[in-house]
């Protein structure tokens, strides 16, 4: 039945996106009715359309749904294939299409895309539904009875989900009762067991791991190794392969990934753009006047700050204090002498940091990221806190995780800068676009909303 399952799902997957393309067509097409384009070169280009998406998606196998994979996953994968599957399109309509010179229904492929999201998510949480009622399951065994390899059993026995049905231990040594024989017991009936994968503890013989992979090879079973306590960290482990020799990653972050890089710095420019260009263009005049008319001094607070790889870079804000000569080394606090009437007015509503838009632009910070320290803070809080440079591996935000969760504003003790640098651990070990969206959503009701610890 399993064998059937990935006979059929990819064809299956692939017919559900394409008939959903043509469903939405004529949807969008009753929507946009008005729209000023004629009936017969729409579909002309949807047509097009509709064949070049079928083959990004299976030559990208994103059909291929992975019993692991998150939501967020499946997600990220769609949106990898749009961005291909239209600049294809794009590519054909200008250099293949006898219709270049008309105006491409930018509507209908956002709907598509909407659509194709919700399709996917549908398909993925069928097969989890699918694979706890005990179907397209993998059967599967453990070669070597320890701690961990104890632990990735309970799992399967816990997350049905999975779809892996678990037959049992093999080892060589232990006399346990739930290990169903050695090493010469598995080879003797391991062909009959109608095996899928075969999960090998680290501390197996080299001579034994062979013969096994070998056999697996022969019998068309996947092979997998459980790594020991040494590999066994909270963290995303990846692979880089140098020829023949391959190693482990232990320490890389999403945001290593070029492609993820990309993502986040392309909406950096977009963002921080429209910011400046829309926002910043009528409101620094204003803010200006009023930061000059109550206070000498510059309209900008100009302030050296730690960015990634612990670099220095000239973060620039509101001028919202009188001059002063402790700016970089006292915190502000409730009812500061040293902030100005309209600065408390910026601190609050957090406008002050406005102009960290134009690091942004630069590229010394991030719309989302952990926030930045002066550097006797920086220095301060290296002492107190362990692996608190961690935080700089990536730029700086004007917003970050922990701030939404209401860290911000005065550090009184150290149990609320370490857990700042709990959540900016968390956000720089899980990033991605979408939680940048989630954080950006809600610093934007907390500035409507909610304001506590903030002066």
């Amino acid at each position: 039945m399993a064998k059937r399952f990935y006979k059929y799902f990819p064809w299956l997957f692939v017919l559900g996106e394409i008939s959903i393309l043509y469903l939405m067509i004529w949807v969008l097409l009753l929507v946009f009715s008005n729209y000023p384009i004629p009936f017969f070169i729409d579909l002309f280009d949807f047509h097009a359309f509709a064949v070049i998406w079928s083959a990004v998606v299976i030559v990208k196998k994103d059909y291929k749904l992975g019993r692991t994979s998150s939501y967020e996953d499946t997600l990220r994968h769609l949106f990898g294939s749009f961005f291909w599957g239209m600049l294809i399109f794009f590519l054909f309509r200008n250099y293949g299409s006898p219709y270049a010179d008309e105006q491409v229904p930018v509507p209908y492929y956002l709907g598509l895309l909407f659509v194709l999201a919700f399709y996917r998510l549908a398909v993925h949480k069928s097969l989890r539904h699918y694979r706890i009622s005990g179907r397209n399951y993998r059967r599967a065994v453990i070669f070597g009875k320890n701690q961990w390899s104890e632990r990735l059993a309970d799992t399967f026995q816990k997350q049905k989900e999975f779809g892996i049905q678990f037959l049992g231990f093999y080892d060589d040594d232990s006399k346990d009762l739930q290990i169903m024989g050695n090493s010469i017991t598995f080879f003797e009936k391991a062909e009959l067991m109608g095996l899928d994968l075969i999960y090998l503890s680290q501390r197996l013989p080299p001579a034994l791991v062979k013969r096994i992979i070998d056999f697996a090879d022969e019998n068309y079973i996947k092979v997998k190794i459980i790594p020991g306590p040494n590999l066994q960290l909270e963290k995303k482990m990846t692979f880089s392969k140098y020829g023949d020799f391959v190693v482990v990653n232990l320490n890389e972050i999403p945001l290593d990934q070029f492609f993820n890089r990309f993502w986040k710095r392309g909406f950096d420019i977009v963002f921080s753009l429209f910011v400046l260009v829309f926002i910043m263009t009528w409101l620094v005049p204003v803010i200006g006047l009023l930061i000059r008319l109550e206070s000498k001094g510059p309209v900008f607070f100009v302030q050296k700050r730690n960015g990634a790889n612990n670099k220095i870079f000239n973060c620039i804000k509101f001028r919202t204090m009188v001059e002063n000569p402790w700016a970089d080394t006292r915190q502000a606090t409730k009812d500061d002498p040293r902030i100005t009437k309209i600065g408390a007015f910026l601190r609050r509503y957090s406008l002050d940091e406005m102009p960290q838009f134009i690091n942004v632009l630069l590229g010394d910070m991030s719309v989302v990221g952990p926030r930045p320290h002066t550097l006797p803070m920086n220095r301060m809080f290296k002492g107190q806190l362990s692996k608190y440079n961690n935080r700089h591996r990536i730029k700086p935000g004007i917003t970050g995780l922990a701030q939404v969760l209401g860290y911000r504003g005065e550090i009184l003790n150290t149990f609320q800068i370490r857990a700042r640098v709990k959540f900016d651990y968390f956000y720089i070990e899980n990033w991605s676009f979408i939680l940048d969206m989630i954080i950006i959503f809600k610093t934007v009701r907390e500035l409507v909303l909610q304001r506590e610890n903030v002066y």
